[in-house]
């Protein structure tokens, strides 16, 4: 059993500037991530590549961060997933170690959701094949120690992170053959435009084409099959199209995505209200449900600096503390979001990628056409159990909405796949709650 009076679920931009904040105004902070390290998706560790010139600016800032936090007081907890929120104020997570499964119990006084988000995956014919990644998890496999040393890589689908993964994965030796980004030159122009309020979003965009300057950037431009190989079975194209014509592009591997979805699980399973497929939140970060907050992409995909100044309300707030200083900077930041949402919403015809052959959900092998019948989430989930593997529905679950408006009707716990032990100590914990009472 651990105590605090703050506790921060997740270990990105926002969970770090939550706990330092609540930290460092005498508050007791437990800040727990699944990953080794602090830094979440976007600050994510790893091998870094030689001469990084690209990115020195976001290590400087990631470094800064970490000192912070290093120095504020908080405890970290790295490994830690969790899975159920068995009662008022309390939650369960496990971590792997060498010798099975640790189960802790949480309690707090106030809690910061700080999630993150992932990519969003759409389905289409090879999307499945050996050589086909996410954007960001290509990205990821990479600082692990994937080698991409001479790799021709095509990178496609849509959002910024589709630049900013093309410039990382250059940097390690890798040739970018195009970027594909699906919003058309019209729908992104708008946002461009808004960028003269942010300055430092300009500059870190021109450096990034800047450094891709011999690549091709196409818009309104988006992959609809992916080519194997007929004697290994591995990626050898990719297949794209404007509308108007569809040709096809040598490549190695295929980084693909297509923007981002906010990881609200916890969130649902604790009650907190969403507003469309974001958690609902007030001007101090709070939500629907007392004392616990959300910050950063679970409440708007703003990015980096949404990330930081919403976690640093949540904390100040948590503390008691004022946060009029920072509101000016969140209301833009979430004009931001608005903006980017708009400026890469998803085109109508990538509804329309699926062959009836091709899978959905990956992780129970359920087809298109298998789906296509089915009169909603619930239903396919009975019927053909989509939505019922490894994942829990967040790959599928995004995709099914994209291709045919199903949304997950309710989050049950646990919140991914356990070991039986982790369900016999919330048992245990129960029953000798219950005899305390």
């Amino acid at each position: 059993m651990k105590r605090a009076d703050v506790i921060v679920v997740g270990a990105g931009p926002a969970g770090i500037a939550a706990a330092t904040a609540a930290a460092r105004h005498g508050r007791s902070v437990l800040l727990l991530d699944d990953n080794p390290a602090a830094g979440g998706q976007i600050w994510r560790g790893g091998i870094e590549a030689r001469g990084q010139e690209t990115s020195k600016g976001e290590s400087a800032r990631k470094a800064a961060a970490l000192k912070d936090l290093a120095s504020s007081g908080a405890t970290l907890l790295f490994g830690y997933r969790v899975f159920d929120a068995p009662g008022p104020q309390t939650l369960q997570a496990l971590r792997d170690t060498a010798g099975g499964t640790e189960v802790v119990t949480l309690q707090y006084n106030n809690l910061i959701l700080a999630t993150g988000a992932r990519e969003r995956f759409l389905p289409f014919p090879g999307w499945t094949l050996p050589g086909v990644f996410g954007a960001g998890g290509l990205q990821a496999l990479v600082k692990g120690g994937f080698s991409v040393q001479g790799k021709h890589i095509a990178v496609a689908g849509s959002g910024p992170l589709l630049l900013a993964v093309a410039v990382h994965l250059q940097e390690y030796g890798v040739h970018i053959t195009s970027i594909s980004e699906q919003a058309s030159r019209w729908q992104l122009a708008p946002f461009a435009a808004s960028l003269w309020s942010h300055p430092a979003k300009i500059l870190q965009g021109i450096g990034y084409r800047a450094a891709l300057a011999k690549t091709p950037y196409r818009t309104g431009c988006w992959p609809v099959s992916a080519l194997a190989d007929k004697k290994t079975g591995m990626l050898k194209s990719v297949q794209l199209t404007n509308g108007a014509k569809v040709w096809d592009e040598p490549c190695d591997l295929l980084a693909c995505g297509f923007h981002l979805v906010p990881n609200t699980e916890l969130a649902s399973l604790l009650g907190c209200d969403l507003r469309g497929d974001f958690v609902a939140v007030d001007d101090q970060q709070r939500t629907s449900v007392p004392n616990i907050y959300c910050a950063g992409e679970p409440t708007g995909i703003g990015g980096l600096d949404a990330a930081l100044v919403q976690g640093e309300i949540a904390g100040l707030a948590c503390a008691g503390k004022p946060t009029d200083s920072l509101r000016a900077r969140n209301a833009a930041e979430r004009k931001f979001a608005s903006r980017l949402e708009a400026a890469f919403r998803l085109r109508p015809e990538l509804r329309l990628l699926s062959a009836l052959d091709t899978i959905v959900c990956r992780c129970e092998d359920v087809t298109y056409d298998n789906l296509a019948a089915r009169s909603g989430w619930t239903d396919a989930k009975l019927q053909t159990r989509c939505g019922m593997g490894p994942c829990q529905g967040r790959i599928c679950g995004p995709a099914t909405q994209a291709l045919f408006g199903w949304t997950p009707k309710s989050i049950r716990p646990p919140l991914f796949p356990v070991p039986v032990s982790a369900l016999c100590f919330h048992d245990s914990q129960h029953n000798v709650s219950q005899e305390n009472a």
